[in-house]
């Protein structure tokens, strides 16, 4: 034999090493992953709510499926009615908006301005269902 017993038991046992040193590439990769991913996605996560909370009537949004609209009314729950064209008024959740294309100032009498939008469009909804199809051909109300 070339090598002495006494020699090759020696070094076999240095090889133990401290618990520390075996968790510190997984220490390190989970820093790694806080300061790249999670930190990240609080942050947006936190802009996000706070750009919920300050979308008011008038503000211009985008919705999560890219639908472009004007915000009618805000209620107090997580709704908001959101017009996407001339008279064609949605409701959507708040949590779905993606985007505040454009802020609207804010208006002095805003709780006001939604009670009268709310009186305007009932009575646009019994005009609508007066008319029908008489309303369509022409039949609707005369000016006069």
């Amino acid at each position: 034999m070339l090598i002495s017993p006494a020699f090759a038991q020696a070094a076999g046992g240095g090889a133990g090493g401290g618990g520390l040193e075996a968790f510190l590439p997984l220490i390190l990769i989970f820093v790694i992953f806080y300061f790249l991913l999670i930190r990240p996605q609080q942050k947006k996560m936190k802009e996000h709510k706070s750009m919920l909370e300050a979308v008011r009537r008038g503000d211009k949004v985008v919705t999560g499926g890219g639908i472009i609209g004007t915000v009618t009314k805000v209620s107090e729950g997580d709704e908001v009615v959101v017009e996407i064209a001339e008279g064609i008024k949605v409701k959507v959740r708040k949590s779905t908006l993606s985007a505040v294309e454009s802020k609207s100032e804010p208006q002095a009498g805003d709780k006001k301005a939604d009670a009268k939008d709310a009186a305007n469009d009932s009575a646009d909804e019994g005009e609508k269902k007066a008319g029908g199809l008489r309303g369509l051909l022409g039949g609707g109300k005369k000016d006069g």
